[in-house]
């Protein structure tokens, strides 16, 4: 199936032609018939092209509707009539086509039995063609007499058959243009799926609320579906408290698949009056006004534009919506029929607190295209969730560095410089302490998890110590060397004797000179005023190994030759490395 929306002046035929074109009325409200007027949006289908349209009303009080019902659309039948032609609202509508970007039409000139078709279709067709719909087949017709009809339909056979194919895989954003309730089966709501499956039993998001629905039923063209897959027209019977809620502007999406942003940075692009304006020499996009209307979808929201340079602009949001890079949007003034095209170039932007950061921002935006390019998005931030990014709407450009975290090659070679000069500076200063906790290392580094530090340290030549990042061992100073070689020696044939306070003091070894002996790798502290060899943990798990398990502290001081002192620090030790466990007040025994 496709979609297409109708557009045009109010009283040129459109809803009469698609009466015509599929025997089904559009107008779904009795005062619509009585008044022979479109208020609202309208639904009808036919087979012979396989074709849904969506017929919006073409009188200006209610462009807003006009707007929900092309937003989603990629494909419109612009309607002019050869006894009215070209007209203000035929203007209107074809301004708000081109700001949305839409590029693939069919052009009806309807009552030709009225008047001669010929010089309408001239003007609207070169209208048409100077916009971003281009050069479209144009066909002349009568809803009366039948003229024209099926010239029309194979014109619309040939559109849908070049529209581009969506990918079915693709996020689901459904938004909604109808929501009802129907009873014994609750909320119902419609749109046009452009992209993307619908299921039966799918669990959906409602974008912006966090709330979660799901699907109950499925209908397409009144026919119920287990699965459908856009482009279509879809009812959907939803399942869950939060769907209650649910109006005209929402949208429907795949969890945790979709960000909804409150503020995004754009390009504008003036078309229709504000393009005059410009060409005038009045300001154009350069004074956009403060306050504008925001459309995108079938939502319509307030909408509050700070410009930053020429034609880029902050845009906040009344309410957070759905959005990604490259999207389209329009800005719309309603007091003035100003419209302003949108194409979004980042739904995460920065904070502007610093004198000059408008300017600034407004330099780097002017290099965006507003194509998503997940490569060039983490260049920009160094670090994002790839969950993040895929929200954005752009595609990882490798695999992550740690968890979920990318890492922008170039900056992450940074920071590992960086990790390196951090650590080295501090065992430099510090030689009796050396060592950064990953914790210290993460918020001198700035990073947003604790992860990122593993991962950095993994690629160095960085050592762990009791917790701790540390550069390569520092050199043993020269005036320490003798008592330190006078310790090992004492200790290379009585490895756990370890020297009392009194021995310490004797060869000048304080608390300052142990930590820097420790450093260096040439003790080891087991406890405060307990010096060992560095080694001495592994050769007591070799010797306690080869006692009864488990074992007491007695033991374990008789089998490793040294006090109950030693030996309880020794097996404390050992506690905290997991190399050894309690089993009960008394007994231990070797883990693993």
């Amino acid at each position: 199936m496709h979609v297409v929306a109708t557009a045009g002046h109010v009283d040129h035929g459109k809803s009469t032609l698609l009466r015509a074109l599929t025997g089904m009325e559009p107008d779904r409200w009795a005062e619509e018939r009585r008044r022979g007027l479109t208020i609202d949006l309208g639904f009808v289908w036919t087979s012979d092209p396989d074709v849904a349209f969506v017929d919006v009303p073409g009188h200006e009080r209610f462009l807003s509707n006009m707007l929900a019902g092309v937003g989603p659309v990629p494909a419109v039948l612009f309607v002019v009539a050869a006894d009215g032609g070209w007209q203000v609202q035929s203007e209107e509508h074809l301004t708000v086509l081109d700001t949305l970007g839409i590029r693939h039409g069919v052009l009806a000139v309807t009552r030709a039995d009225l008047a001669d078709p010929a010089p309408v279709l001239a003007e609207a067709a070169e209208r048409l063609g100077r916009t971003s719909l281009g050069e479209v087949e144009a066909v002349a017709v009568s809803a009366v007499t039948g003229q024209g009809l099926p010239g029309l339909r194979a014109a619309l056979g040939r559109l849908t058959t070049a529209l581009p194919v969506p990918d079915p895989s693709a996020d689901v954003r459904l938004w909604i243009d109808r929501a009802f309730t129907v009873d014994g089966r609750g909320v119902v709501v419609t749109g046009t799926l452009g992209h993307g499956t619908l299921r039966t039993a799918q669990t959906l998001e409602i974008a912006g609320a966090g709330e979660l629905v799901e699907v109950r039923g499925l209908h397409s063209l009144k026919v119920a579906h287990e699965e459908v897959r856009g482009p279509a027209r879809v009812a959907v019977n939803l399942r869950g408290r939060a769907a209650a809620a649910l109006r005209r502007g929402d949208a429907l999406v795949d969890p945790d698949r979709w960000a909804a942003v409150g503020e995004v940075d754009v390009r504008l692009d003036a078309t229709g009056a504000a393009a005059r304006s410009r060409a005038a020499g009045d300001g154009g996009v350069a004074r956009v006004p403060a306050q504008l209307v925001w459309h995108v979808g079938s939502a319509a929201v307030p909408a509050r534009v700070r410009p930053l340079g020429s034609g880029t602009a902050r845009v906040t949001l009344s309410r957070p919506l759905p959005l990604r890079l490259g999207d389209r949007a329009l800005l719309r003034d309603p007091g003035n029929r100003h419209v302003y095209g949108v194409t979004l170039l980042d739904v995460r932007p920065p904070a502007l607190g610093r004198r000059g950061a408008a300017r600034a921002r407004a330099a780097e935006l002017a290099t965006l295209t507003g194509v998503p390019d997940g490569a060039a998005e983490l260049r920009r931030r160094g670090l994002m969730r790839r969950a993040d990014l895929l929200a954005m709407g752009a595609s990882p450009p490798g695999p992550p560095v740690a968890g979920d975290w990318l890492a922008d090659g170039e900056h992450w070679a940074g920071l590992r410089d960086r990790l390196l000069r951090l650590v080295e500076e501090h065992d430099r200063a510090h030689p009796e302490d050396p060592g950064l906790t990953p914790e210290a290392v993460r918020q001198a580094l700035g990073l947003p998890d604790r992860a990122l530090v593993d991962a950095l340290a993994a690629g160095t030549p960085l050592r762990r110590r009791r917790g701790r990042l540390a550069a390569a061992l520092p050199v043993l100073p020269e005036r320490l060397r003798g008592a330190v070689a006078a310790v090992q020696r004492d200790l290379a044939g009585a490895p756990f004797a370890a020297p009392d306070a009194g021995r310490l003091a004797e060869l000048e070894l304080d608390a300052r000179a142990l930590a820097i002996a420790e450093a260096a790798g040439a003790l080891l502290r087991v406890q405060p005023g307990v010096v060992l060899l560095p080694g001495a943990p592994e050769e007591a798990v070799r010797v306690l190994a080869g006692l009864a398990q488990p074992f007491t502290v007695a033991q374990a001081r008789q089998a490793m030759g040294t006090s109950r002192r030693v030996a309880l620090a020794v097996l404390q030790y050992l506690d905290g490395l997991g190399r050894t466990r309690r089993v009960d007040d008394t007994h231990r025994m070797i883990v693993g």
